[in-house]
């Protein structure tokens, strides 16, 4: 019995977890040997997709259940761990974690038949209501009432009380949590808890009267400033979710009195639809409906996330009817699966975009103009076309198009190779002569699990730059290692970046996440970009009560940073999942991690 079941796994690991052979696949010399072989690998699929049903979860032949194939699953669950910026990892935690408010769904779904947010409607979650003195700078936050975590702990004013807290120590690998209630302008959230001085560092972590328990039901939350950013940046699920206080202190430690181990490691503990059953990293994550949910138990009463890094088998496996739901396919992909019986594709123009990640601090991307040289050699409709199959559109700013405040960069960066030249001399590098020296440099980062997504990408990218003269090699590493290098060391020198996004629906909030100086109080600042100038301009900008005002500004800092290519932004693509056409209530939100509690068939 033993040798049968390892048998079977052999089998399934060949076509479900795409390892060493792709059965989907063969480049065999010979028209009749790639016959022959593709005749095998067919048959050996085919018997493969039989047998899986032994030992992938039985949930998938339940009506209240669901299997999800993604490129991975979550390598960390703490809101401030490091790998908090993989899509992945966030997909993780917004089934577990529950926010203070959301936003009411758009009156009609899009053509997909997809629900969209709207943003001027938000709605209470943990939140019952909320009221704003302005004159006192405080916002009144009344607690729901009734509401469970997965241990049966019901929410206060305690638990909010102590995510706050923790949220001011600022002890992960990523002071996530600590950035939007900053951005925001709570008062005693400065940046005086990363002060090389223990003595001001430690004093500056202590909650203070800024956020104030009034009662098991109220609390109360001061700015110091007029700042709109409180309410967006509370929507802001997987930074500013609530945990359960009671078992967070239940699994510390004197070494770790946050339990941020526990948290990004063992569960999440919080007050949202899913429940963690089972957590085996790199393989899948499961999740059980929260039988306590205050908005009433999902009605999937199983969730598995599990990882098939290889697209095709993502795609025969939903075929086959074993798997309900997909993710992270090509366009070309999503359009065949269209045409498949019984299989749908629902997805909308979202946040999501390419862009080149040029790190200041590593030469010769300190050199302006070599940026510049780089953003004119750019083949933007060759990756359009070839990359995303004329599914995506050239994009021409930092922050996304769809979000408020957005300007077009004006004229905007174009194909030019005789530009990209002139530029590369200006540069003081002739026809690419002396970037030879700095070939480390030019390894152009990406995503391994993304291959059959970005390959075709980079590839463009690097013919093209090597046509000008620029030295361009590949360089795929581990989604895990590309999080930690990109977040953490922010020591990625030339990347290729698909999966940031400002969660937050403003483009002030897109400019101190991503592009203000960690000193000013930036956050995810990969590229190390540092301007005094647009720091300014954001410490200004952030508390303008005048929108018009604002907008001028935040308008003048997205042409600042489109002349120094902070990022070169390259393609704004649609966020697309393929699924079974008996599975409905496919909801988009800005941090584009589908909620599960919302899907029904």
């Amino acid at each position: 019995m033993g040798e049968a079941l390892l048998m079977i796994e052999f089998a399934c690991n060949v076509s479900v977890r795409g390892t060493k052979m792709n059965v989907w696949t063969t480049n065999a010399g010979s028209p009749n040997g790639a016959g022959k072989l593709r005749k095998n690998a067919l048959a050996v699929a085919a018997g493969a997709l039989l047998c899986c049903a032994a030992i992938l979860p039985a949930a998938q032949a339940q009506e209240n259940s669901l299997l999800f194939l993604a490129e991975d699953v979550p390598s960390g669950l703490d809101p401030d761990g490091p790998s908090i910026a993989i899509p992945t990892t966030q997909l993780g935690m917004v089934q577990l974690l529950e926010p203070l408010i959301a936003y009411e769904n758009a009156a009609q779904p899009n053509d997909d038949g997809v629900n969209v947010p709207d943003f001027t409607k938000p709605v209470g979650r943990l939140l019952e209501s909320w009221a704003y003195d302005a004159d006192k700078l405080t916002w009144t936050l009344k607690l729901r009432k009734g509401v469970k975590s997965c241990a049966g702990n019901e929410f206060s004013a305690d638990d909010l009380m102590y995510t706050y807290a923790r949220a001011l120590n600022v002890g992960g690998a990523v002071p996530n949590a600590w950035f939007l209630l900053n951005m925001a302008g709570v008062k005693g959230f400065t940046t005086d808890v990363f002060s090389s001085d223990k003595a001001i560092a430690d004093k500056a972590k202590q909650l203070g009267d800024g956020i104030r328990k009034i009662d098991d039901y109220t609390v109360e939350v001061e700015q110091v400033k007029p700042n709109p950013l409180y309410l967006v940046n509370i929507a802001v699920t997987i930074s500013q979710g609530v945990f359960d206080s009671k078992e967070m202190k239940a699994h510390a430690t004197d070494a770790d009195p946050w339990s941020y181990d526990y948290a990004n490691n063992v569960n999440l503990p919080s007050f949202g639809p899913y429940c963690l059953d089972n957590w085996t990293k790199n393989s899948e994550i499961r999740f059980k409906a929260n039988p306590n949910y205050y908005r009433g138990k999902a009605p999937i009463d199983v969730a598995i996330i599990k990882k098939v890094p290889q697209g095709g088998n993502r795609i025969s496996i939903l075929q086959s009817g074993q798997a309900q739901l997909i993710q992270g396919m090509t366009p070309n992909q999503y359009d065949n699966i269209r045409k498949m019986p019984g299989l749908k594709v629902s997805g909308v123009l979202g946040n999501e975009g390419l862009f080149i990640v040029m790190n200041f601090k590593t030469p010769p991307f300190d050199n302006i103009k070599l940026r510049q040289a780089i953003a004119y050699a750019m083949p933007y409709e060759r990756v359009i076309q070839v990359g995303y199959g004329g599914q995506a559109k050239q994009w021409e700013s930092v922050v996304p198009s769809t979000y408020p405040s957005f300007i077009k960069q004006d004229p905007p960066y174009t194909y030019d190779p005789e530009k990209a030249k002139a530029l590369l001399a200006e540069a003081g590098y002739p026809d690419g002569k002396g970037l030879e020296k700095y070939a480390d440099q030019f390894k152009l980062t990406y995503v391994s699990e993304k291959e059959t997504t970005l390959g075709p990408v980079v590839n463009q990218i690097r013919s093209a730059l090597t046509g000008v003269g620029i030295p361009v090699t590949l360089d795929p590493i581990p989604q895990a290692q590309y999080g930690d290098r990109q977040i953490v060391k922010k020591d990625l020198a030339f990347a290729v970046n698909d999966q940031e996004k400002p969660i937050g629906v403003d483009t002030g909030y897109a400019m101190q996440l991503f592009f203000v100086s960690k000193e000013a109080g930036g956050l995810n600042n990969m590229m190390n970009y540092a301007n005094s100038e647009l720091d300014s301009m954001w410490a200004s900008a952030r508390n303008e009560p005048d929108k018009a005002k604002r907008d001028a500004t935040l308008a003048d800092m997205q042409k600042i940073l489109m002349r120094d290519l902070a990022w070169l932004p390259v393609v704004e693509f649609k966020t697309q999942w393929a699924h079974t056409d008996k599975l409905k209530g496919i909801t988009w939100n800005p941090g584009n991690s589908l909620l599960l509690n919302e899907l029904h068939y």
